[in-house]
């Protein structure tokens, strides 16, 4: 497993649609576990492909509850509204609040190709949105409640 590089804010690869995966193979594997090492190394709860350069439809996520990995997610479901506190990866060292949908429904594929449909809601529904969000191509501070109230926060303050 390795950490990976995780690209900021004005890389093209964040601004671009991911493509959807065809098969989970040996070298998606690999990506995943690497992707996981590389959310936990960085204190992250999500991480999606393009944040380490990778144009492609993956994410990983844990809201403490453990790791999950979906291959090409798609929230199928939707309710409610909640808005809260987010940060990025990407983005580092700024804050905002976000809208978002309160639950979710997110079908996608496992490590195994075996489709999956899983059922998320508070904080966990968050993560989900924000990481689908880097896969089309959108950062968090597009979508902030109020784009005049971001915080910055530097590390050790």
């Amino acid at each position: 497993m390795a950490v990976l590089e995780i690209m900021t804010t004005g890389h093209p690869v964040l601004k671009q649609i991911a493509e959807p995966v065809e098969f989970v193979n040996k070298k998606i594997r690999q990506l995943l576990d690497d992707m996981a090492e590389t959310m936990y190394k960085t204190d992250g709860v999500g991480l999606a492909a393009p944040q380490v350069n990778v144009s492609k439809r993956i994410i990983v996520l844990d809201d403490g509850n453990g790791l999950i990995e979906v291959v090409n997610p798609e929230i199928v479901k939707k309710e409610g509204a909640q808005i809260g506190l987010e940060g990025c990866l990407s983005v580092p060292e700024l804050f905002g609040e976000v809208e978002r949908y309160e639950k979710v429904e997110v079908h996608g594929l496992n490590r195994n190709n075996k489709k999956i449909k899983i059922k998320a809601e508070g904080f966990l529904a968050r993560i989900f949105q924000h990481e689908i969000d880097h896969l089309n191509g959108i950062l968090f501070v597009e979508k902030l409640v109020n784009p005049n109230e971001i915080m910055i926060h530097k590390k050790g303050q």
